[in-house]
């Protein structure tokens, strides 16, 4: 370059900035290249889906869904590789100091991946929205309001009503400190200004084994756990967090309809790749994603696990996140929520 500047050092200062951001243009040409040329030829060789949680989970069972079906559309094998641990943080870690090549994916809580962020900054191996490149959102699995059929409440307006008149006497129950429900009910309390009292259980099951024994009242859960004990009449519903009625509680009204305006709350789920993934890797993984979660038997899976389908674009996804953790920071500041 220094040569070629030299040669044409009498050019006028116009042609000499000319030359210069054409030479530029040309050595960051030759430097994408490789990456250019290995996206073109994108999948040549088995990807691998991280999973960071255990075999079994939601988490799980959507990743699993989505890797079989992607290995069709791909035409290599996508592999589930589940690892738990650190609320997701060694998964999430994992894929997040991998090679940016495409071959190493997080399916990720998302949600749950925000609330860490927030609640665990300096425990938190990675940045949410610097370490990773968003593919899509792939599906929410919504929460609902549900009560033990002793409270006086059959109406989200009642449970507040109720909460205000014995500050601090009702009690409600969550899968955890710092958990999405935990977070979700302090957003209620937030909203209203009814004064409850948070349990914290190790799981959503001990939680709901207590709310349905009466050893706490209330509880926002996510419907998956909650839905058969709804149907059974071992707790009563009174609202879902989600914009729409969910299909498998269509008689239980969403948040907005029961008065409570702009109390949309969902476990969001996502495919991300490792910052620096090439475009046409992540546009190619975004595109198929798209056209396999628009298939009726894949709705029908992942409404199996209460998850239901959805699909952005990956700059979607990525306003998404930072709306989750822009929404969860501020839940947890104003809540006083500490780690445990």
């Amino acid at each position: 370059m220094s040569s070629l500047l030299r040669r044409h050092g009498r050019a006028r200062p116009g042609a000499r900035r000319a030359l210069l951001v054409s030479t530029l243009a040309a050595c960051a040409g030759l430097l994408l290249a490789p990456a250019l040329a290995a996206a073109s030829d994108y999948p040549n060789k088995p990807i691998r889906l991280v999973v960071p949680y255990p075999p079994g989970g939601a988490t799980d069972v959507i990743g699993r869904t989505l890797a079989q079906q992607l290995t069709t559309a791909l035409g290599q094998q996508v592999v589930v590789d589940n690892r738990a641990g650190a609320a997701g943080n060694i998964g999430a870690e994992l894929v997040a100091k991998s090679p940016a090549d495409g071959y190493t994916l997080l399916m990720g809580a998302l949600t749950s991946h925000a609330i860490n962020a927030a609640l665990y900054k300096s425990r938190v191996p990675y940045d949410l929205e610097k370490s990773f490149a968003p593919v899509a959102i792939v599906g929410t699995v919504p929460l609902v309001f549900v009560v033990n059929p002793s409270v006086k409440a059959n109406t989200l307006a009642q449970l507040v009503e109720l909460a205000k008149a014995k500050p601090g006497s009702l009690t409600f129950g969550s899968a955890g400190n710092g958990s999405p429900q935990h977070l979700a009910g302090e957003l209620f309390k937030r909203m209203t200004g009814a004064d409850m009292l948070h349990v914290p259980y190790k799981g959503s099951g001990p939680a709901m084994t207590d709310l349905m024994g009466g050893q706490v009242l209330s509880m926002v859960e996510t419907v998956p756990a909650a839905q058969s004990f709804i149907k059974s009449g071992k707790i009563r519903a009174l609202a879902v967090t989600s914009g729409e009625r969910v299909s498998t509680l269509p008689d239980v009204p969403t948040a907005a309809e029961a008065g409570l305006k702009d109390f949309e709350v969902s476990s969001m789920f996502g495919i991300v790749a490792p910052a620096g993934t090439p475009a046409p890797v992540i546009n190619r993984l975004s595109a198929d994603l798209k056209k396999i979660l628009a298939e009726p038997e894949v709705k029908a899976a992942l409404l199996k696990q209460g998850a239901i389908a959805a699909w952005t674009t990956p700059a979607q996804a990525g306003s998404r996140i930072k709306a989750e953790m822009t929404r969860w920071s501020a839940v947890i500041r104003d809540a006083g929520v500490k780690p445990e």
